[in-house]
Parts: C-alpha cells; structure tokens; sequence
C-alpha cells in the first residue's frame, strides 16, 4: 500500500472521529448552559424492602398542582396522594404484586384528561393504568400522562427520524467505546474475545455495587468503575493470555477459552445479584426538550463523555509513542518486535484500556438503558462483533465508523420493519456490505482470510 493511500485514511480516520465529537458538542453545552433542575427524590427503593411507582402531572415545564393520584393494591386497599408545585407523587411499595394507579377526574385542570399508555395490556379499568409484577427494589415510573382534550401527540415521521437518529448516535457512541478495545484486543493478538461483552456488563454490575450499594458519588463510583475494570484487563493478560501466548496456543483455542471465560462470567453474575435487573441510580432522570428531540440528562453526559473518551484514544493512537507502537504491533507483531517494540508491554496495555473502555460503556449503558442483568452482555455481544466487522478486523477507528452505523440501523430500522427484527438488520447490513467489501469499510484485504 502506498504512503499516499496510508495518509488519506489517516485523514479519513480523524475526520470521522471529530466529525463525532462536534455534532455532540453543541447539545452538551446546551445542556451545561441551561438552568439547572434537581429532580426531587419522593422515592428510593430498597432491595428486598421497598419499591417506588412515581410518576408527575403534566410535563416538566408545566407540572399540575393538586391531582389526587390513587394506587389500588393487590389486596384491594387504597392510598391517595396530592400532588404539590412540582406536579410529582410517588408511592413506596411494601409487597410485590400487580397494583393500579389512577386520578380523580375532577381534580384535574378544567380541558384535560387522562392519556391511556399506547400499549392496551396496561390500560386498566374505569381509566387506571397497570402497574403489572411490581418487584421490591425497583423503580417504576412515569406511569400516568396527563393532555389537553383531543390533544394529537403522534409525532410526524421526519421528529421520528431525527428522534431515533439521535437514539442511534446515542447507541452508536456506547458501543463504540467497547468495539474499539475488541478491535485493538484482536489487531495485537488475533483473538476474538468472545468474552469482551462481559466485561461491559461488568462495568454495569461494578457500577451498581459502587453507586447504588455502597453509596458514593456518581462521578466518584464512574473513576472507580475505569480503573478496576482495567485492572481486570491487566490481571487477565498477565495470569492467563500471556502464559498462553508463550505455550503457542492457536487462534482457535484461545477463542473457547474466551467462551468459556464468557460463561463463567455470566454465571458468577448470576450467583451475585440473580436474574433481576439492578440499576446504578435509582432517581428517575431528568428529560430534556430539544426541538422535536426528548433525550434525558445523561443521555447527554454519556454522550458527550463517549465522545471525548473516543476523541482522546484516536489522538493517542495517532499522536503518541505508545500509540504508533500499538499500531506497529497491529500491523505486525514479528517486525515490530524485531524494531525493538516490547510487544508484551504493549499487548497488556491494549487488554488494560479495552477492558477500562468496557468498564466505562458497561455504567454508561446501564445509566442509559435504567439497568443492567447478567445476561446484558450476551444481548449486544453480536452487535459489537457486527461493528468491529464492518469497521474493519483490527483497526480503532473502523470499529468507531462501525459502531455509529451498528447504532443507526438498530435504532432507525424500526421505522420500516417491526422492532423485534431490528437487531437483524444491523447483522443483515453487515452481510451485505461483506459480499461488497470484504476486508469491511477501513480494513485491508490481507486482514481477510
């Protein structure tokens, strides 16, 4: 390959990874421009003790004072709250089971009534909602919308397009931030980390033991999260992947031993927390109105920390000592070494940041998603493997163009097919792309094969 075919996609590269960052930028500093709303807490739930169902009159901007909201319980008793300036209620839930939330008619404002959910299964009767298999140490909520009379709230197809665009990039960026570690994991050593997906969970659950357990600080409990998640990618490479590098163990074998690390994670995350789903925060997030876009506050700050976080590794990949010998021993492991590279030092450090970049997509998806379970990993493994394929086998900023194009298909796809297909549109591009290209969007044909 020729050294003008190298610099123009080094060029395309970067372009692509700014060309993310600056379509963030502005709606993160809206955010951070923008007055500050403390959402007030009416509610935590407890594991094995309490659950919540929350929910507010009226929108953010316009909450409804003084609505008498009723919740049913499985036993048939009653219990009513009022609510304040705010327009919020929440009740704390004692005992799992199905329960009904619904309003007094008359108390609410002269031209308005209660919207029914899209979905039938939750309308309940004379005008209540469902509220279905409540479990204790969840949160649920909104539950109860409240419109003008013979208000329209369908959204034109073109707010549906820029809203599940949006979505997209929003999923794209998180997927990003784990596909990049994979692809480089796989560029350095040639195996593909069937086990990679778990590490994303792992941030999720770590999460969940730091913030909501123990109690610390978001932002705290996030730093935290990045750092013990690398340290499992170094503990990883240094007790397992090096010792088997040295005995000579093929591509294939080192491939089980990834599935078989995968289901030993799956099942150590059941044994900890079950099947249930555990949330980092329980406070319902704030929404945001952007135009015809509704996204929640941290949405945006995933978003935008994705963001920088990508920006920041394309910059060292591309600028730094460390970088430029990571790529070298991508491109090849045998010359790079003989160049005087210590690929092992260089290998550790790759399964270090790629398990760090999967620790911090693991809290952001579960920030974003409102939980994390055991099995969330296996739920997006193909979608990281479909991105770092499309991108290109072993390269950083193909698995980034992947990732975004991964996102926008699953999230957009639901606009013409129905929404439980949607993950195999995103494997049905991948496929086709393939038979075009095979070597993916900014791989090279001798990665192939």
């Amino acid at each position: 390959m020729s050294r003008t075919s190298v610099l123009e996609r080094g060029v395309v590269a970067r372009a692509a990874a700014f060309l993310v960052l600056s379509l963030l930028v502005a709606p993160l500093l809206l955010l951070l421009s923008s007055r500050s709303v403390e959402a007030a807490t009416l509610c935590l739930p407890k594991k094995d003790e309490t659950a919540c169902i929350a929910g507010t009159m009226g929108s953010r901007a316009e909450p409804i004072e003084g609505v008498d909201v009723t919740l049913t319980k499985p036993d048939g008793s009653t219990e009513t709250q009022t609510t304040e300036k705010d327009g919020k209620f929440a009740f704390t839930i004692t005992e799992p089971g199905n329960y009904l939330v619904g309003v007094d008619e008359e108390t609410l404002p002269k031209g308005s009534e209660l919207r029914p959910p899209a979905n039938a299964a939750l309308r309940g009767p004379e005008g209540t909602i469902k509220v279905d298999n409540v479990q204790l140490g969840q949160n649920y909520g909104p539950v109860l919308t409240v419109r003008p009379k013979g208000f329209d709230d369908s959204t034109s197809k073109w707010d549906e397009f820029i809203q599940s665009s949006v979505n997209g990039i929003r999923l794209g960026l998180l997927l990003a931030l784990a596909s990049v570690g994979l692809s480089l994991i796989y560029g350095t050593t040639g195996i593909s980390n069937f086990a990679h997906a778990e590490q994303v969970t792992l941030g999720g659950m770590v999460g969940y033991g730091l913030v909501n357990v123990a109690g610390l600080p978001l932002v705290v409990g996030g730093i935290l999260v990045v750092i013990i998640c690398g340290f499992t990618g170094w503990f990883q490479d240094r007790i397992l992947w090096q010792p088997l590098r040295r005995r000579g163990l093929g591509l294939t074998q080192l491939m089980i031993v990834t599935i078989g690390l995968s289901l030993a994670m799956q099942y150590a995350f059941q044994y900890t927390v079950g099947a249930r789903t555990v949330r980092v925060v329980v406070e319902t997030p704030e929404t945001r109105d952007f135009g015809s876009i509704r996204i929640t506050d941290q949405s945006l700050w995933a978003m935008g920390i994705a963001a920088v976080v990508l920006a920041l590794v394309g910059l060292a990949l591309l600028r730094t000592r460390i970088g430029r010998a990571t790529r070298a021993v991508a491109d090849n492991p045998a010359l790079a070494q003989a160049s005087g590279i210590d690929t092992d030092k260089v290998i550790r450090l790759v399964w270090t940041v790629a398990m760090g970049l999967s620790g911090l997509s693991g809290i952001l998806y579960a920030l974003i998603v409102n939980g994390v379970k055991w099995d969330t990993g296996l739920q997006i493994l193909l979608l990281l493997f479909a991105a770092v394929t499309l991108g290109g086998l072993g390269t950083a900023f193909g698995a980034l163009v992947g990732s975004l194009i991964i996102g926008l298909v699953v999230e957009l796809s639901p606009m013409v097919i129905p929404g439980d297909f949607k993950y195999a549109a995103a494997l049905l591009i991948l496929i086709l792309l393939l038979l075009v290209r095979p070597q993916g969007l900014l791989g090279r044909p001798q990665r192939v094969g």
